[in-house]
């Protein structure tokens, strides 16, 4: 083994060696000094020398006149006479001094030889690594094996040191060997990081901008890579807001949020803004990400900026030996106890409808008559469950030479939903290539196909809303069972004295309803990297995202549907839709490079298009005679088919300069200009800048005292004006529409005009000012950053009313101004760096906002989803929960009378609290008693993750939480409906009765007034949403080096996924933000639990392997 290894290290250097001489160059300078014969060398290839100027003599002059000569030659030319040797490592030459022998050394104290070998932590050998004794100018570099041999004078300690690696100092003592083992530093200042339309280094970066590598992230369980960045980013927020296979995930930067648009941050792949959803993307296929939070980060990207930029660096094409990557896991999700509806059980239940017959005066009838007889019953919310699997496979092949590398990822990920009949699949590959062809000349391809498909039932949403299985099921009477006596699932159990509506099989009628979605989608990219003078790049990027989507939903006619409508053959229902779309990209841009004394300026333009189309059609009936049959020829009624065409087009031109001095002083200035199809002709161009200094501290020489201990001190300022043009395609035009006018007994088919355009119609503009702090201790073992960020939202797009006069009710505008604020801490820390290693990551983040200004036409607007409600109103937050506040319950006439009371309050109702103090209780949404009874959003937000590691094994911890948002609770509008229709909380037992027995006060009387408690939106349905959620536990084990034979590296681990979630909120995933409809809500409606899929808790066993 050893034997065969020493051969792949040799054949590595040997490639090497060849490639480095395959060039030939050809130099006239005559003589000058080393240091800049080296420095010419590099300036025209792509190597890079590596020296200690203490060792080696570069001010001494050489001879750099060479004609069409191999670099090595020149080299060997160059060090002649010089004692020095050098070793060629991938695109590196590393100059060391040559051993000798002097007759000084026998004046020197005693010498020892001291052997050993250098390794990194994965225990590959380090070839090429610097080992110096200290104090001295003895060194040497290691071999092919990592191995070394050094004379070591009396105890003095010995220096390794290799380029990426944290250099360490070995005490040698009495030791005639020394093994090593280095370690990656901790956070190299100087790595290269993605921003918009380029690369800086970390050091060099003034916006507000966190880059996170995904290799960290590959023993997180998800099919998202969203899933994956929870808890990891300041200043991001991500949350599951529902279990739902393959979806769910919402991702919110700085407490973004607009009136009337999404909120979602901008995707780029590989420069590419995508228009397609993110969520078929493997996550396997990431190298690395760059979130751009504020606006000078940004603005770059204009109008579709506001919201924050994630760019997505996939894997990239390697020159080196070809190496095989695979991941893959299998796992088991269930659904925990803790969280589920605490509903009442059989007993109760029939106990619950006796009482209320008891309380009536009616006589009992017999089903209720023993209460005990139906035990435990049946758990409704249990039966849609089930244990899952999910399974994830991975693929990367990887390799190639310095003109031709190819990288290819190939992935399934297969997921079964814990909700019967639900599932979510993926097949994706992935290949990037990169051709050389000239020394000049690059070309880079990109292709990556997906295929996905999915089965979801319409679990999410209110149960009276056309969906809400799930919902629907848990208030099934649990005296009821979903089997028969021999097993089978009945179509309805309509049962008489137990329903009082037509009530399906909630349990057939999910396993029989159809709900297909599959997606197929191509992103190709390529671009053309020209660079005719050093410094001086042209690139032209081109793009195509193409993709169609299909849904099919049958509900047969075994299966419910909506609330109080029975499975039957009239109800069957069959709907087919179909969205094609593609878009394409164009980009042309220079970069130019130039330093000239302590100057570094960097010159980039450009301009880029962008268009846009997507056809839609869906066709649907109902009434099917044959379930078997499910076409829509087969239905006996035939809806009118839908279609729909989408387009816009954006053409845009770019800026940017960036400058230092010294390497402290960082300036850099853009403009974006962007011109989009969506809005007015009077406004179809907006203009977008920001402008961002830094400025390096710790290199200034007042700091000196601190360079044993401070790594970087680095100050950031930044302004920037930012857009949002997510309106529509066609908001700003009159729409226009078939119409029959009658004129006497005469019906006239014409044209209506159904909205009004605006011509004005212009982008919400977002000026952000953003005030950052760097700074790094002890080698970089401790690194903190903080950002304060202030911005202001004008012109924001809202559909405004207009007097009816004018013949219309809605006219899209520009109005109003929004404002938010916030702080965000981040430290990262290498707590233990011996044997044992502990990492960790925290940050937190504050964030707050408040509503300047709204429309001419009011101070105030009210949004709804069900009968929930908030308000967003001039000197307050956005999208606040606005209703009753309950006092109560009237538990006595004395109370009654004493009391403000509404119309139709009674002894034994729910009491609210007289806001205005008119002395009556009234409903109105402008001056009756509604007001503010919770905040959706936050007062912070936090991450924590712990990365330990003990000679082969590693654990994992990620957590994270909120703290002060509240959450409203519109399900329980069913779970404590007191009139006997459902099952309820297992609570409502603590009702009120009578005024001998009032309860706990939280639930009024079942006997009438029930209304108002149910439907009226009131502080009860109000609950705290703070958590702290352990997201991931992870195991690992990595077995030694070549411990098995023909592989690299091979590791497993086991994972829990969502083990532990603390927190008061009762329905389990506090995470939670579900409409009225099962859908994720807009900004003005966040924090709304209308029943969603339950987020489950995964067991996976997994492995990575190499070779």
């Amino acid at each position: 083994m050893k034997f065969r290894r020493v051969l792949g290290i040799c054949f590595m250097l040997l490639t090497s060696t060849w490639c480095v001489n395959a060039q030939r160059f050809s130099f006239s300078h005559g003589r000058i000094t080393l240091k800049k014969a080296l420095e010419k060398i590099e300036k025209v290839s792509k190597y890079k020398f590596e020296y200690n100027s203490s060792l080696l003599d570069v001010n001494r002059e050489v001879t750099l006149n060479q004609k069409d000569a191999e670099i090595l030659q020149i080299v060997d030319e160059l060090l002649s006479g010089s004692n020095s040797t050098y070793t060629v490592n991938g695109d590196y030459i590393i100059i060391t001094p040559a051993r000798k022998t002097s007759s000084l050394q026998q004046n020197k104290p005693k010498q020892h030889q001291v052997k050993g070998t250098i390794r990194d932590m994965s225990g590959e050998a380090i070839i090429g690594a610097s080992v110096k004794v200290k104090g001295s100018n003895t060194g040497v570099v290691t071999d092919v094996d990592g191995k070394f041999a050094i004379d070591v004078d009396g105890n003095s300690p010995l220096v390794i040191s290799y380029i990426g690696f944290d250099d360490q100092t070995v005490n040698v003592g009495n030791r005639s060997q020394v093994d090593v083992t280095l370690r990656e530093s901790v956070q190299k200042l100087d790595e290269l990081v993605v921003t918009a339309y380029g690369t800086q280094t970390r050091r060099n970066v003034t916006g507000a901008m966190q880059t996170v590598d995904f290799d960290e992230f590959k023993n997180i369980v998800g099919g998202q890579f969203t899933q994956k960045l929870q808890g990891q980013i300041a200043g991001v927020q991500i949350n599951q807001s529902t279990g739902t296979p393959g979806g769910g995930m919402s991702v919110k930067v700085r407490g973004a949020a607009s009136l009337s648009t999404g909120a979602n941050p901008l995707y780029v792949v590989d420069g590419f803004p995508i228009v397609g959803d993110i969520n078929n993307i493997n996550p396997n296929e990431i190298e690395s990400m760059s979130i751009l939070k504020d606006a000078s980060a940004t603005a770059l990207y204009g109008s579709r900026a506001a919201f924050g930029v994630v760019l997505i660096t996939t894997k990239n094409a390697k020159a080196g030996k070809t190496t095989v990557d695979i991941n893959a896991y299998m796992g088991l999700q269930t659904v925990p106890q803790k969280g589920r509806p605490k509903m009442m059980n059989g007993e109760e239940w029939a106990q619950f409808r006796k009482e209320n017959y008891e309380d009536l005066g009616i006589e009992v009838p017999q089903l209720y008559q023993n209460p005990a007889q139906y035990g435990k019953g049946v758990d409704w919310y249990d039966a849609m469950l089930r244990t899952a699997t999910v399974k994830d496979l991975n693929m990367a092949i990887r390799g190639g030479n310095d003109k031709f590398s190819t990288s290819v990822v190939i992935g399934y990920y297969g997921q079964e939903g814990v909700l019967r009949h639900s599932d979510y699949n993926r097949i994706t590959m992935r290949g990037n290539a990169m051709y050389k062809v000239t020394p000049t000349l690059t070309l880079r391809f990109s292709i990556a196909p997906s295929y996905s498909w999915e089965d979801r039932p319409s679990s999410n949403g209110a149960f009276f809303s056309g969906g809400g299985l799930l919902a629907n099921a848990t208030l099934v009477p649990p005296i009821l069972d979903y089997k028969d006596k021999e097993g089978n699932l009945p179509v309805n159990i309509n049962t008489p004295g137990v329903t009082q509506v037509e009530t399906p099989n909630w349990v057939r009628s999910i396993e029989d309803t159809r709900n297909k979605h599959t997606i197929k989608r191509l992103l190709a990219t390529g671009s053309f990297e020209y660079t005719p003078i050093k410094g001086l790049l042209f690139k032209m990027n081109l793009g195509a995202d193409v993709g169609s989507e299909n849904h099919n939903y049958f509900q047969p006619s075994t299966a419910g549907r909506a609330f109080a409508a029975a499975a039957n053959r009239i109800n069957a229902y069959l709907s087919d839709a179909n969205n094609r779309y593609w878009s394409w990209l164009c980009e042309n841009t220079v970069t130019w490079k130039h330093s000239f004394g302590a100057h570094n300026l960097e010159l980039l333009a450009g301009y880029t298009a962008q268009k846009f189309r997507s056809d839609y059609s869906a066709i649907s009936g109902s009434n099917f005679a044959d379930d078997r049959i499910a076409t829509i020829n087969a239905a006996l009624v035939k809806n009118s088919p839908t279609q729909d065409i989408q387009e816009w087009s954006m053409l845009s031109y770019i800026g940017r300069v960036n400058y230092d001095y010294l390497g402290r002083y960082l300036v850099s200035a853009s403009i974006r200009r962007d011109g989009s199809s969506r809005f007015g002709v009077n406004n179809k161009w907006g203009n977008f800048p920001a402008i961002s200094i830094g400025w390096l501290v710790n290199d200034e020489k007042f700091m000196s005292f601190s360079k044993d201990w401070l790594s970087l001190l680095k100050i950031r300022a930044s302004y920037g004006l930012i857009g949002n043009n997510n309106i529509g395609n066609y908001t700003q035009y009159n729409v226009l529409s078939n119409s029959n006018a009658v004129f006497g007994n005469t019906t006239a088919s014409g044209i209506l005009v159904t909205n009004l355009g605006n011509v004005d119609l212009g982008w919400e503009r977002t000026g952000e000012f953003d005030l950052g702090l760097d700074v790094s201790f002890l080698n970089n073992r401790i690194t903190f950053t903080y950002d304060y960020y202030n911005k202001v939202t004008r012109d924001l797009l809202y559909s405004l009313s207009v007097p009816r006069e004018s013949g219309f009710s809605k006219f899209m505008g520009n109005v109003g101004k929004l404002k938010f604020w916030g702080h965000e801490f981040n430290i990262i820390s290498h707590n233990l760096t011996n044997d044992f290693k502990w990492d960790t990551n925290f940050n937190i983040s504050f964030s707050d906002n408040k509503v300047l200004e709204l429309s001419g036409l009011s101070n105030q607007l009210i949004a709804w989803t069900g009968f929930i409600s908030t308000i967003t109103k001039v000197g307050g937050r956005i999208g606040q929960f606005y209703g009753m506040v309950q006092d109560g319950v009237y538990t006595n006439q004395a109370d009654y009378d004493n009391s403000p009371k509404a119309i139709d309050s009674e002894v034994g109702t729910i009491k609210f609290h007289d806001v205005n103090k008119d002395k009556k209780i009234t409903y109105d949404d402008v001056d009756g008693d509604k007001t503010i009874i919770g905040n959706p959003f936050p007062d912070f937000t936090f991450g924590f993750t712990n990365n330990f590691y003990w000679r082969n094994f590693d654990l994992s911890i990620v957590t994270t939480g909120s703290v002060g948002n509240d959450i409203a609770t519109p399900m329980e509008q069913g779970m404590t409906n007191l009139d006997g229709l459902f099952n309820v909380l297992a609570d409502v037992k603590e009702r009120w009765r009578s005024p001998d027995n009032p309860g706990a006060g939280k639930y009024g009387k079942t006997t009438s007034g029930t209304g108002r408690e149910r439907d009226q939106f009131h502080s009860r349905y109000i609950k705290d949403g703070s958590y702290f959620a352990v997201k991931n536990i992870t195991l690992g084990y990595t077995f030694p080096k070549n411990a098995i034979k023909h592989i690299n590296t091979l590791r497993i681990y086991f994972s829990v996924q969502q083990p532990v979630v603390f927190t008061r909120y009762p329905y389990g995933n506090p995470e939670v933000g579900i409409d009225y409809d099962g859908n994720v809500a807009g900004s003005l409606l966040q924090g709304i639990d209308y029943t969603s899929y339950p987020v489950p808790r995964t067991f996976t066993l997994g492995l990575n392997l190499s070779f």
